[in-house]
């Protein structure tokens, strides 16, 4: 429908939607993790380009009612072009409900509450937020900034009331870290709690693998199935937010797909888990797997 500029990432909860790519790339671009926006020069599109493709849209698809602007995190623009794609959007689009983008911490202090709050009017009310772990060590070493940052953007969007999606990553810290990184990251659950919890597990592409294994000095030995399988009973035992949490591991990169929320389905969850481990329960296999 449109011509976009390919690779296309969305989350999985937004393939059913209008993807409008706000931004060619990823600003951020830093983690070490990941490959998605590797082979892509980041720029921020022009609003005629951004403008020429909602009208398109909404011609082809006028009864959208959910948004989501791409690439990595155009959550980064100023927050008078967000103002100007959104009230287009809202222009074009008379069934409206949602807007949303990716975003890092960065580009969610560097808003004022008061802008982000002025956004949410605009419907752009959901961003999809990578904490990856609580762990400082651990942030450092994938290079995605500080457990402080982390919280910090958590709490900026707590407070102007913006919704938000965050993701961690099983097997971040490998056989070593796997404790730490479990707990500091249900420890910052607990104390900022996102709207929306999901997990990812962690799959190294060819370009990526040997610069992510350099910053843990050689001494990554990656977990297996099984061993996620204890980080995911641990980081639910250990979930215990103030306020609901819907928790997700539909992404099609884990071993074992869970929902529940918490606590209210924390004892549910963990027996999904336990019977996974006594081998009652299959996991997704191989092959099926995937970003």
């Amino acid at each position: 429908m449109l011509d976009y500029d390919f690779p296309l990432w969305r989350p999985p909860s937004e393939g059913d939607n209008l993807i409008i790519q706000a931004t060619i790339g990823c600003r951020f671009n830093g983690c070490t993790f990941c490959s998605m926006y590797k082979g892509k020069r980041y720029r921020a599109r022009g609003l005629d380009e951004v403008f020429a493709d909602i009208d398109l849209a909404a011609a082809r698809w006028p009864d959208a009612h959910r948004v989501f602007l791409a690439d990595g995190d155009a959550y980064t623009l100023p927050t008078e072009t967000l103002d100007a794609i959104c009230r287009r959007l809202a222009e074009r689009l008379p069934d409206l409900q949602r807007v949303s983008a990716y975003a890092t911490p960065f580009n969610l202090l560097a808003k004022p509450a008061e802008e982000i709050r002025h956004l949410r009017t605009l419907k752009l009310s959901l961003v999809y937020l990578g904490i990856e772990t609580g762990s400082d060590m651990l942030l450092k070493r994938i290079g995605k900034g500080s457990a402080k940052i982390m919280e910090n953007g958590l709490a900026r969007a707590a407070e102007a009331g913006l919704k938000v999606s965050a993701t961690v990553i099983t097997g971040l810290g490998g056989k070593r870290f796997w404790q730490e990184h479990i707990d500091a990251t249900a420890d910052m659950v607990n104390r900022v709690p996102p709207t929306y919890l999901s997990t990812l597990q962690l799959g190294l592409d060819e370009d990526v693998a040997q610069g992510f294994v350099e910053r843990f000095e050689g001494t990554f030995e990656r977990q297996d199935d099984h061993g996620v399988l204890l980080e995911l009973k641990r980081l639910v035992e250990r979930l215990d937010p103030p306020a609901p949490v819907i928790f997700r591991s539909n992404h099609a990169s884990n071993a074992l797909p869970l929902a529940g929320t918490l606590p209210k389905d924390k004892d549910k969850v963990l027996a999904q888990i336990d019977a996974a481990l006594a081998g009652d329960r299959g996991l997704r296999p191989q092959w099926a797997r995937g970003l």
